[in-house]
This record gives C-alpha cells, structure tokens and sequence, in this order.
C-alpha cells in the first residue's frame, strides 16, 4: 500500500509563506492541511495529517470505525480544533477559527444524522439557512414567506428533488428526502467546499444510488468541491474520484478509487 500512500510535502520556505501557487494548467488547491493532529486520551484521531484538495474534486474518505474520518471533517470546519498543524482555504489559513466564520468563507457540511428543524415544514428549513448565509437573523414577528427568499428556498428544493414536500412538515419526508434536505441546507450556504459526513447512511439499498445521484449532480453543476466519508463502497466506487483511506489517524493510502480499494480489499486489516 505504500505505493498508494501519496504525502504532500513543499520545502519549508514555501509553507512559512502559506504559498499554494500551482501552474495554470492545474486546478487551484481549495484546501490543505499540514501535519494535522488531534488526540482524545490515549486515542489518536487525527496523526500527522498533510493533504491538499483541487477545486472540482470528488474526494470520498474511507476506513474502520474509530480511524479518525468524522474527525478530519470537525477539524477542517472548527469544531474541534487541532493540537498541531495548520488548515489553510484557498491560501488563508483557517486553523482554529469558529464553525460560523468558516461557514461564511465558503465551508459548509452536513451530518450522519441530519440536523433538521422537524418542527417545521421542509421550506422553513430551508429558509432558516438562507438567512443565517444572508446574517439577517429572524424576526418572529415577520412570517418567513414575506421574504423574497422564498423563491430561492423552492428553487433548491427543486435542485434537490423535493419541491413537492416543500410545505410538508420534515417528518414526511422519507429518510433518504431527510438526508438531501440536510445537505440541501448546506448547499444553501453557496459553499465552495462542501463536506458530507456517510451522505447515505440510513438510506435504503434501493433509494441510495438514487440519492447520490442527485446529490452528486447538483454540487457537480455547481462547481462545488466534494469531501465525503462513506462506508459503501460500491458509493466510493460510483461517485469518488479519488479516494483517501484513514487508519488510526493516519492516511495510508491515497488515489483511484479502482486502484485503492484493489488494494485494500487484499489488506483486510483496514476495514
């Protein structure tokens, strides 16, 4: 595997400047982390990290439980923040800022289990989310449709194949409706970089491909940049272009999905 197992290094010079300039011909480097680290107790979750991600790329992340993937995506949008190492975002570092000033550079995510507000309809939902991008705050006094935002909350809906819940309670929707609301709010934030923590987790085998389909057509016409961590590989296989695979906080292999999961499919102690 360690063949696979690509490390991204520059001289010192270069990462003291922060300098991503990669030649015209290459897509620009969205995001990169350099010996990231990040322990709980005696677990290591996060050991030494260096990676760098080009606008445009589909990168799915794999690996066992506990190796470290939920929190490669926490350290990336702030929720926990490294012991060691830098995070840098088109060049600025990030390391250590809140989760909402990442947001509004252009990070967003979404959660294994979604984050909805099931006490209200899918379109509120929505709307919430446009005006946190927007920093309007919400006036309880002002009914939400007043706003001429609403277009743009059906508008996404449609995006994601859900227009017609849009006044329906989240509760009706079914689960794999559930999982591309939530990342529909994310995509409401007009992310540069969006992050999917097991987009189809809980998703029936039938509905699951379906769901990536979708998903995967709107952030492609959009222009988004695509990390997600996923325990199917059949999904990896589908709809990654590249593939990180992380072991005990470490990422040990690193390419096409057809040449990475050959590999580990002889090396079962991954998984």
């Amino acid at each position: 595997m360690d063949d696979l197992h690509v490390r991204y290094e520059a001289d010192e010079e270069e990462r003291s400047r922060g300098s991503l300039r990669t030649p015209a011909s290459e897509s620009p480097v969205i995001l990169e982390t350099v010996e990231l680290t990040r322990t709980f107790g005696q677990v290591v979750a996060a050991d030494g990290i260096d990676l760098r991600i080009t606008a445009g790329e589909r990168v799915g992340v794999v690996g066992p439980n506990g190796a470290g993937k939920t929190t490669l995506l926490n350290l990336i949008t702030g929720y926990i923040r490294p012991q060691r190492g830098r995070i840098r975002y088109l060049g600025r570092d990030i390391t250590g800022l809140p989760p909402r000033v990442i947001t509004r550079l252009g990070i967003a995510r979404s959660f294994q289990i979604p984050q909805l507000y099931t006490g209200l309809s899918v379109v509120e939902n929505v709307l919430i989310a446009l005006s946190a991008r927007e920093e309007r705050g919400l006036d309880p006094w002002r009914p939400l449709g007043q706003d001429a935002l609403i277009s743009e909350a059906l508008a996404i809906l449609g995006q994601f194949g859900i227009r017609d819940y849009a006044d329906q309670p989240v509760v009706a929707l079914p689960e794999g409706g559930r999982k591309l609301l939530d990342i529909a709010l994310a995509f409401a934030l007009r992310p540069r970089l969006l992050l999917m923590d097991e987009p189809t987790s809980g998703v029936s085998m039938r509905d699951k491909f379906g769901v990536m389909d979708t998903l995967m057509g709107v952030l492609q016409s959009a222009g988004v940049t695509t990390l997600f961590v996923e325990h199917d590989m059949e999904v990896i296989r589908r709809y990654a272009g590249r593939v990180l695979v992380l072991r005990q906080g470490r990422i040990i292999a690193d390419g096409p999905p057809e040449a990475v999961l050959a590999d580990v499919a002889m090396d079962r102690r991954v998984f």
